[in-house]
């Protein structure tokens, strides 16, 4: 084909419609006289246009359309003609002498198509005469304009089954046959373009290729007319359509002709015959040219037929009929092994179908689901961790198949090769495929319950619970770390067994994982440990209480030496502040099972916290608080034991760094000797104590503001211990006397009225309330309000 600029294309294309124009003029001119001859002549010398060479398929197809749309025309006139007596064959024999032979053969197709509605031939005889003369023409895109027209007009007059156009004997055989022959020759016309012109010219002449594929005039065509005549039943497509069209296919020896017709084929014929023909249509694609893209090939097929399998229950026995998951695992082997230089990726996107395929067709088989990732296993064996994105991504999505179909990650548990796959992903994809089988086990919310399937659960996810070593000094993004480790939280929490015994193991078990964790991730993953932990502990405690003395394995006191040590581990990152809470829940847990010594063990790991870990001053309230609170709650504790703890509580209370802070921890500290709940602990004059220290504290607060700002601080701090007064004044401790309470509401009126005083809207409302309950009480009457008389607000 001759080299050309575009605006010379465009040019040859503006003489080429204009040439073609005026001989339609002249045509219609004479068709509106009834000169047959002219008409013939002028149409001749406008299809002559059609001849030309210079231009690309699409602006050749432009000029086609237009010659396209006026033969029309002429055909009605023909039409029009032999109603009026006018001989059809007399006409088909007139138009062979036009001069040159593109314009004749469409004259003469155009002819044979209005001979053929005229039934005064057999519609075969026609069709064969027309196929065998388009012969004629053996340049690639005058060819094959030519044929597609020839398609074009041919395709409604097919005498085919029903058709009035049937004739007596085996007509459909005939049908076949020319569009069989016609979608021969234009694929040998269409591989031809290839080699014309000049090897520097080769790569625009496979775009202008690809340009004719896309176009109305495509060889796929004539496979889609071969798909719509009803004569082609299973039988006649098995034994002689699709194997004509595979030969035509593997002998081209072409790239891109080869793809495009074998994706054709399983688009345009029906899904029954696919499957009752795999056999021969995977046999043609080992004989395939190894650069074609046959992975996308087989995909495809294997898509078609999973939603075919998938649209009834009644087709499932046909695909067990044909063994097809056999023939297609045996065919995406042969194609893998003859086609050495496929990319990792190709051949993981073909076991990735043919599990989708399985999936949908053999959902029992897991053994079939395994023996697919077993063979690329294989084919991965040796490439270690893939860094290839295509790749990983279709191993991601080989990997989640199963999870989204079962819904269960024990079936995908019981797969030997599932992990040997998640061992070839890098690590960030390893990370990604970990955090979709924790989504999946949470929207099923399933229960892991047993060791075995939660070690293997922890080897698949290993990626999120521990570095690996090339990864130890990458920089890691926060709050995709965050997520991660939230993620492997809230998994540990749905791991569970009604045994007491196997969930101890399973507890121990997950704590030789998360051990491995290093210090970023311990604070993530230890605490849902000890909860889950605690969880058995007070099932085994309900277990002992219902058993009657009957021995059950494991203990309580066994599993809080376990937490104990895994509490200990959170010292290397380190996080006191978690570690103490920690210390404290298990105290608690401790005090409810009746433990004395292991909830005191528990408690001094928390003051030794408190002591040598904790020193920021906001923390050590935090802590502080926490400490009495906890402590407050324990009754299991011995006079002497308990009274250790107090003391320390209330010595770490005086040493906190600010007033206020000291005066609030320290009359908190009253509540350790007075509980509603318990006789043995209601000290009335240490409660006092307390209470008159937070009292000086408070008194030293409000000095040391004066001294320090020139004026005085908030009484709020007064307030809050008034408050306390009351409460414990109600409880019936004796210590706390009416005159007690009148003094301290007159020092925090005098304070209020003081000149020096701060104003402070917050404290004011507080006392206004308090003296407010105060006058309630009273008003109340009863025993209680006897009490509050006395007190003058």
């Amino acid at each position: 084909m001759i080299s050309h600029g575009v605006e010379d294309e465009e040019k040859w294309l503006a003489a080429g419609i204009t040439g073609l124009q005026q001989n339609a003029f002249y045509m219609h001119r004479a068709l509106d006289s009834n000169n047959v001859r002219d008409a013939l002549k002028y149409s001749a010398q406008m299809l002559s246009e059609l001849r030309t060479s210079r231009l690309s398929p699409h602006k050749y197809y432009e000029l086609y359309m237009r010659a396209f749309d006026e033969l029309r025309k002429l055909e009605m006139f023909f039409k029009e003609e032999t109603r009026c007596g006018c001989s059809i064959i007399d006409l088909y024999e007139l138009v062979q002498h036009a001069g040159n032979i593109l314009p004749r053969l469409y004259l003469l197709c155009t002819v044979g198509s209005v001979y053929i509605k005229s039934k005064e031939a057999p519609a075969k005889d026609v069709l064969k005469d027309l196929v065998e003369m388009c012969r004629g023409i053996q340049h690639p895109i005058r060819g094959l304009f030519l044929r597609s027209y020839l398609s074009q007009i041919s395709k409604d007059k097919l005498p085919d089954i029903g058709s009035e156009y049937e004739g007596d004997a085996d007509t459909v055989t005939d049908a076949v046959e020319f569009v069989l022959q016609n979608f021969t020759e234009m694929n040998k016309l269409w591989v031809r373009m290839q080699h014309q012109g000049p090897a520097r010219e080769k790569e625009r002449r496979e775009k202008e290729r690809s340009e004719l594929r896309d176009l109305v005039i495509s060889v796929g065509k004539n496979l889609h007319v071969l798909s719509q005549i009803e004569g082609v039943d299973l039988d006649m497509y098995r034994d002689t359509v699709l194997p004509r069209i595979l030969e035509q296919v593997v002998n081209c020896k072409d790239e891109l002709a080869q793809y495009y017709l074998m994706d054709c084929v399983i688009q345009v014929f029906p899904d029954e015959y696919h499957l009752q023909t795999l056999e021969i249509l995977l046999s043609a694609c080992p004989q395939l040219q190894p650069s074609v893209d046959i992975k996308t090939v087989l995909s495809r097929l294997m898509e078609r037929l999973s939603n075919y399998a998938a649209s009834s229950t009644e087709v499932l026995p046909e695909f067990l009929q044909v063994e097809a998951f056999g023939k297609l695992n045996i065919a995406i082997g042969k194609v893998i092994e003859a086609q050495v230089d496929m990319p990792i990726a190709g051949a993981v996107t073909l076991y990735s179908s043919l599990l989708t395929f399985t999936l949908h067709v053999h959902p029992d088989r897991l053994d079939y689901v395994d023996q697919i990732l077993g063979a690329c296993v294989k084919k991965l064996s040796g490439k270690g961790k893939l860094d290839d994105s295509r790749a990983t991504k279709q191993i991601v999505a080989l990997l989640s198949a199963p999870l989204e179909k079962y819904k269960d990650i024990e079936t995908a548990l019981k797969l030997a090769n599932y992990p040997g796959v998640m061992e070839h992903l890098d690590d960030g994809t390893n990370k990604v495929m970990a955090g979709v089988i924790i989504q999946s086990i949470m929207k099923n919310r399933t229960h892991i319950s047993t060791v075995d399937k939660v070690e293997a659960l922890f080897e698949l996810i290993k990626g999120l619970i521990k570095d690996s070593d090339e990864n130890l000094h990458d920089e890691i993004d926060e709050e995709d770390f965050n997520e991660e480790q939230n993620s492997v939280a809230r998994l540990i929490q749905m791991l569970y067994n009604d045994d007491p015994e196997e969930m101890l193991k399973i507890i121990c078990t997950v704590r030789k994982y998360i051990l491995t964790g290093g210090p970023k991730r311990l604070p993530f993953t230890v605490p849902p440990l000890i909860f889950n932990s605690l969880k058995l502990v007070r099932r085994l405690q309900s277990q002992e209480e219902n058993a009657a003395g009957e021995e059950v394995a494991p203990t309580p006191k066994k599993i809080f030496q376990i937490l104990n040590q895994t509490i200990e581990a959170l010292s290397a990152v380190p996080v006191p502040e978690l570690a103490l809470r920690l210390y404290l829940q298990c105290a608690e847990a401790a005090n409810d099972c009746d433990l004395e010594p292991v909830a005191y063990e528990f408690f001094t790991q928390a003051y030794i916290l408190y002591e040598e870990e904790i020193s920021d001053s906001r923390a050590q309230v935090t802590a502080i608080h926490l400490i009495i609170g906890t402590l407050q709650r324990m009754h299991v504790f011995g006079v002497e034991n308990r009274d250790t703890l107090t003391h320390k509580a209330t010595g770490y209370s005086a040493k906190l760094l600010k007033k206020p802070d000291q005066c609030r921890a320290v009359y908190a500290c009253s509540h350790l000797f007075w509980v509603d709940d318990s006789d043995s602990i209601k000290d009335g004059e240490r409660v006092l104590l307390c209470l008159k220290r937070a009292l000086r504290i408070a008194n030293a607060a409000q000095q040391m503001s004066n001294a320090t700002r020139g004026s005085s601080g908030s009484v709020a701090l007064f307030i809050e211990i008034l408050n306390k007064y009351l409460y414990f004044f109600e409880k019936g401790n004796s210590e706390i006397s009416v005159s007690a309470i009148q003094g301290l509401i007159e020092l925090i009126t005098t304070e209020m009225q003081s000149e020096n005083m701060t104003p402070d809207p917050a404290a004011d409302a507080f006392f206004a309330s308090t003296l407010r309950y105060i006058q309630f009480q009273k008003q109340k009457g009863g025993a209680l309000g006897e009490k509050y008389e006395p007190i003058k607000a």
